[in-house]
Parts: structure tokens; sequence; C-alpha cells
């Protein structure tokens, strides 16, 4: 028997109420991993022998959300809990998701359906384990391993490839061998795969803490080869570099400068706008850092979050990790004398006023020739200084 934490204790009521109404109800999947892991989880997923109708019999106020695959969600005392009930899946002929699916009654036909082994365990209301695969023998021996046919499971959803490398960067695990070589075999599968989901589950690698062993699994099963512009030599640079410390959006950095900043390489994986912009200021700024140190204007340019990211993917690229830190990047970042434009004690309207001009390109190279000399000490951000620095004294 498990002791039950806080947010199952909480759900243990939705258990309950479905058990009081004659249907069987667990908790599922992974939170149930997470749970035996010690690992902290949000989401708590239920399975029930109950067909989605009775399961809004049961619930006052539910929300249907997939009750065509028989996922109902309750709301109880202002949480909402998805309900799903057992199933069994029909033949996956896109790779992507069932033809159909079949309502049924037993909990280990429904956990039969599963990925992973570590994610096919249950527990009852009691804190009781359900685990008719073995899942928490391979928690222990940290290895992830398909349920049943790692082939089958592959062929029926091909993204479970990509959830399984996932799974190793988040917990630290290895990939059972029989997986291993079925990933190997079905990685052309990947093909089918909207690129939205691809980018989904590589984002979750990415923000790991374990990715680099992830990144040697895709080398060696070569599952890259159906990824957006991932070559070889981007995921072999990724597997030997010590990048798990590394945050997603520095990874991304860090592979589109292996991708020697490919136009198609960041737009390929449907990345959103503002990510992709970002990305590709912080790669200008990342080539200039591999042929000379920051300056004053460079960090000023380049932002303190930026320089940051540039900075660590530098020190990864250059095996300085340990060796070498960012405070003093810090330090110079709040030694500026200004940090964003609109601190800039000069305007568009001071030079037409000053100057008796109309708008145009000159203003936007005054002011930028200013700006750079007040954050290398040339001239005080002072109005009347900066006037006379520029010489326009006499053309009022």
């Amino acid at each position: 028997m498990i002791m039950l934490p806080d947010l199952f204790q909480r759900a243990l009521p939705v258990l309950k109420e479905l058990e009081d109404a004659g249907y069987q109800a667990y908790f599922v999947g992974g939170s149930v991993r997470d749970l035996l892991l010690n690992r902290k989880t949000n989401d708590i997923d239920i399975a029930t022998s109950a067909l989605p109708h009775q399961v809004k019999a049961v619930f006052p106020k539910t929300i249907d959300v997939g009750i065509e695959h028989g996922t109902v969600v309750a709301v109880y005392n202002q949480t909402p809990y998805e309900i799903t009930t057992f199933r069994s899946e029909d033949d996956y002929k896109d790779h992507r998701r069932p033809d159909s699916v079949t309502f049924i009654t037993s909990l280990k036909e429904d956990l039969q359906r599963r990925d992973f082994t570590i994610n096919a365990m249950a527990m009852d209301s009691s804190g009781e384990l359900h685990d008719p695969f073995l899942g928490r023998e391979d928690l222990k021996a940290r290895v992830i391993r398909t349920v049943g046919d790692a082939d089958e499971r592959f062929k029926e959803d091909a993204l479970r490839m990509m959830r399984a490398v996932r799974f190793m960067a988040q917990l630290d695990f290895s990939i059972d061998a029989d997986t291993f070589n079925s990933i190997l075999n079905n990685r052309d599968t990947l093909q089918y795969i909207a690129i939205e989901r691809l980018s989904a589950e590589f984002e979750k690698l990415l923000a790991a803490p374990y990715k680099r062993a992830s990144f040697k699994v895709m080398e060696e099963t070569r599952l890259y080869e159906f990824l957006p512009e991932l070559k070889s030599e981007v995921v072999r640079t990724a597997a030997v570099l010590p990048v798990d410390h590394l945050t997603y959006g520095q990874m991304w950095l860090l592979l589109n400068h292996l991708s020697q900043y490919s136009s198609d390489f960041l737009n390929q994986w449907r990345l959103p706008s503002k990510k992709i912009k970002y990305i590709s200021s912080a790669s200008s700024f990342l080539s200039r850092r591999m042929e000379k140190e920051w300056t004053a204007y460079s960090v000023y340019l380049a932002g303190m979050p930026a320089a940051i990211d540039v900075e660590r993917v530098y020190q990864v690229l250059n095996s300085s990790v340990g060796k070498a830190d960012d405070s003093y990047l810090r330090d110079m970042h709040d030694s500026l004398p200004i940090k964003k434009r609109d601190e800039l004690d000069l305007s568009g309207n001071d030079l037409m006023k000053w100057t008796g001009k109309t708008g145009g390109p000159w203003i936007k190279e005054l002011i930028e020739k200013t700006e750079r000399a007040v954050i290398q000490g040339e001239v005080p951000n002072e109005k009347s200084t900066i006037r006379e620095w520029l010489g326009l004294c006499n053309h009022q």
C-alpha cells in the first residue's frame, strides 16, 4: 500500500464517487509513475469502467473534451479531473491515432494499450498498485520498455519513439534493447506525424535535465533522419557537448548555431514567430561572441536575457563550463548608463527642433550614434550635453 500525497488525497473522492455508483476507478498513467518516483506531478488522470454518459450522470458538472474517445472532464471541488473509460484501440492505419476505440470493462486490457510499462500502472483508492506489466520493476531498473511488442506499439503511434527519448531526457533512464532496436527499425514512420506534435515532444526533451544521452540515442537509432532539418553532425555534436544544464531556449540557440544558421532550421520546426525572432537575434550575437569578447555596447544591444543565453552556449561550445561564469556580464549590464533606448535623453522631436529639419533617416542615424556614445561613456546621458556633443547648438 502506498501513502498518497495531498494531490491524490484531494482526488480520492472522485474515485469513491465512481466506486459508490458501482464502477471501477483508478489513478493511472504518468501521475502514478511520478508518485512512485517521488517526482512532482500537476495532473492526475483517472480511468474507469463507467461509460462516458455514466460518468456524466455521477458528477453534476462535466465538460465533454473527447467524449468520442471516452474522456470526460469532471469538475469536483472546483478542480477539473480527466476521467477516461477503459478502452481498447483498433488499427492505427495512419501511425497516429486509432481507427476506432472500443469501451471495455477490464483494467488490464486498458493498461495494455499504453506506450511504456512505466506508464501502464494503476492505483486504486486504497493505495494498492495494479501493475500487470511490471512497470515498477522497470522504474527501479531505470529502464524505458514498451508494453508488449515494441514494433506494434510504435506502428500504432510513431510519436511514441520521440516520447521514449524524451522520457530518457526527463528521468535519466536508459532504453531497453528491444525498444531501442524497434526505434531503429521503425524510425521512418515518424514521417506520418505532424510537425507540431514532433516539435512539442522535442521541446520537452530540450527542456529536460538529461538530454545529452537522448541525443546519443537519436544518433544511434538515426531517429534524427525524420526530424526537421536535424543533420547527423548536429546530433552527433550535441551528444558529446555538456548540454544537460542548458534551457530549451539555449538549446535552440545551440542547434541553430550547429546548423550554421540555416534559414530553414527554425521555420521547419514551426516554432512561434516570436521565438524564431528571439533565437535568430541571439544567434547573431553568438556568431559575434565566437570571434570576440563582449563590450558594453554589445551587451546593451543584446539585452541581459539574450546575453546570458549566448554566453552559456558559448561556454558549452568552448568546453569551458565550470571554468567560466557569466557574472561579469551582469556586472557589465548593471554598469550601463542606460538599459534601453527609451531611457536615452534624446528624441527625434529634439533633433528636428534643434535643426529645423523635417524627419528622415538622419534622425535614426543620429540617435544610434548618440546611443552608442552614451553607452561607451563618451558623453553623459543629459540632453544639453548631448546637444552640445552633437554640435547642434547653433542650429535652433
